[in-house]
């Protein structure tokens, strides 16, 4: 494999598993900012047992979640320094405003919060976890910011001297029509999986039963993450919705690499399955529904949608390139089958979070627990289907703009670092794959001890000073 490749390789581990615990961090700070501010208002001793049990599980992915995150930016100048040479002054920007702003919210008032029980204001201690949760918006934001810009790059302009793109316009690098619909839906999914991670760990220990006067408050956890899963998963379909047809606008290649669409057409179908050749030359459908791709592109049904074939043309004639070669770079067409799968592994997921948040909603409703053990394969795998519908939504996202690094403006090809040979490469991707296998049973090490341990007996730490065990409340 050469450079190019291991340096993608390397890229897209590192980012699907950095990206396991940014949707878990935006999610669950949220949920145990409500719990905290839920006790400071009814001083009901639940809240805080809640606001606490979560608050331990939202710690430990939110380190393990940094230390994922830092491995990411070493990358660009690592193995993707013509990359970052040409973008730079502009992909450089948001990331500063996040490490600068966005990630000092979340670090400094997390300290606060972990550290404050017993020694600050009880609402202005609820309010430290609410800014956390503010912070984390905020990050991803600007870092979304930042990939909108290599999907739809705007507010730059083209130095012939340098051979860099320089920033023009910051607002409109914010304010990118691709940034503006991917914000919302990353959001709501993260709400999602932070939803579904507090209906899947409520259900795991009202099935416990362990002790039996917990069972309510674990039945109002498993409905509270069960509503914010699905009234999220509402705000994700109608921001997907939206977020398709401007795809479909600025990237057609990849609306029609969803769909594995060669040929333009007008009603076009969506295949619920289709089989096709790897390299793309054709598709069989076993399963459509006639114009529903156009309307998810247009909002028409009777639209036209371009096919990849007739794209690859003419890219070829604004580019250069040879439309009908099996060379990567000289077709402008992604891997069809991968962005094919991902996207229905995508939707799909998402479907089956929706369908477990209103099975629990309904099989909990007018004061009813769950006692059959059917329920646990629910607990255990809610978490992840919507977990892993982000990280194939990222995939859809990254593998459909390909062979773009920057849309349109430099190749992935043109991108890596000339200097960097294929062994080093590999020899770093290794050792950081080594590492993430680690930290993987790491977390999920102590993300099941602690979860298994349950919430610690109420204690009124906001109203009396705490001792230093206290502190240690298992963080």
């Amino acid at each position: 494999m050469s450079n190019v490749d291991l340096a993608r390789w390397q890229f897209a581990i590192t980012t699907v598993y950095h990206f396991l615990f940014v949707p878990i961090t935006i999610g669950l700070s949220a949920i145990v900012a409500w719990y905290h501010t839920r006790y400071v208002r009814r001083k009901n001793p639940d809240d805080m047992r809640l606001a606490k049990f979560f608050g331990k599980l939202f710690v430990i992915n939110f380190a393990l979640g940094l230390v994922t995150g830092i491995v990411q930016e070493f990358q660009f100048g690592m193995n993707w320094s013509d990359y970052s040479r040409f973008v730079g002054d502009i992909f450089g920007a948001p990331l500063a405003f996040e490490a600068l702003l966005a990630f000092f919210l979340e670090s400094t008032f997390l300290g606060l919060w972990i550290f404050g029980w017993g020694r600050i204001p009880e609402k202005l201690h609820a309010a430290t976890m609410w800014i956390v949760h503010i912070g984390t918006v905020l990050s991803a934001y600007f870092i979304l910011a930042a990939n909108s810009f290599m999907q739809n790059p705007v507010g730059f302009r083209f130095n012939e001297v340098t051979g860099r793109a320089e920033m023009a316009d910051f607002i409109a690098v914010l304010t990118n029509k691709v940034q503006l619909v991917t914000f919302p839906h990353v959001i709501f999914s993260s709400y999602m999986v932070g939803g579904a991670v507090v209906m899947g760990v409520a259900i795991y220990r009202m099935l416990k039963a362990d002790p039996p006067a917990d069972q309510g408050m674990w039945r109002h956890a498993a409905r509270a993450g069960a509503v914010v899963t699905l009234v999220a998963s509402l705000g994700v379909v109608v921001s997907g919705d939206i977020q398709g047809k401007i795809m479909t606008e600025v990237q057609p290649m990849k609306m029609a690499a969803a769909e594995a669409l060669y040929e333009t057409q007008t009603r076009a179908p969506f295949s619920v399955l289709s089989i096709g050749t790897l390299d793309g030359s054709e598709a069989t459908e076993i399963i459509s529904i006639p114009g529903l791709l156009s309307w998810l592109g247009t909002g028409d049904w009777d639209a036209e949608i371009q096919g990849i074939n007739d794209l690859r043309r003419v890219y070829a004639e604004e580019y250069g390139g040879d439309p009908d070669s099996i060379v990567f770079d000289t077709t402008y067409t992604p891997f069809i089958p991968l962005t094919y799968w991902s996207f229905r592994f995508m939707m799909g997921l998402g479907f089956v979070a929706m369908a477990a948040s209103a099975a629990v909603l309904w099989a909990t409703r007018s004061g009813r627990f769950l006692s059959d053990r059917k329920w646990m394969w629910v607990a255990i795998l809610t978490p992840l289907a919507p977990l892993f519908a982000n990280s194939f939504g990222w995939i859809f996202t990254e593998v459909g703009r390909q062979p773009w690094i920057v849309h349109e403006l430099m190749t992935v090809q043109s991108g890596v670092s000339p200097s960097v040979s294929a062994a080093e490469v590999l020899i770093s991707m290794i050792v950081y794959t080594l590492v993430y296998a680690i930290l993987a049973v790491v977390e999920v090490k102590l993300f099941i001890t602690y979860t298994r341990k349950g919430a610690e007996p109420y204690e009124d730490d906001e109203t009396s000073a705490s001792d230093d065990d206290t502190l240690a409340f298992a963080y």
